[in-house]
């Protein structure tokens, strides 16, 4: 089983990787989303607004998988399954830095009145793939 420290699975982190999210809706089926995602220390973090589905899934059940594939190569990609942690702390420099690494942006234009939560998961199972 690899390992977040691994080199390729941090180069898919570390580049402008989209993210497929995976949680679970209150009655239990699953929903999915794309983000955007950074490596922080040894957790992913990823960002939304307050009152969305699928941050409010998290907040009441935080198991999570992330998907994070090689934009040039979608058959490489890592898959990793854990738990999240919420802050609402940092959340908006987060998001700037996301908007940044994605579209260049140097910060990111959302609606006013969105209150950024940001999430870091932990890894509990990691696979990475290539072809």
């Amino acid at each position: 089983m690899a390992s977040i420290d691994d080199p390729a699975v941090r180069a898919l982190l570390d580049g402008p990787n989209h993210a497929v999210i995976s949680t679970l809706n209150a009655d239990g089926s699953v929903h999915s989303t794309v983000v955007w995602q950074e490596l922080v220390g040894g957790t992913v973090g990823i960002n939304s607004a307050l009152g969305r589905r699928w941050p409010t899934n998290l907040q009441r059940d935080p198991r999570i998988t992330v998907v994070v594939y090689a934009g040039d190569n979608p058959y490489e990609y890592v898959e990793i399954q854990g738990t999240a942690t919420s802050s609402t702390a940092g959340a908006d420099a987060q998001i700037n830095r996301l908007s940044s690494k994605f579209t260049g942006a140097a910060s990111f234009e959302g609606p006013a009145t969105d209150v950024r939560i940001s999430f870091a998961v932990y890894p509990t199972r990691l696979n990475h793939y290539r072809n």
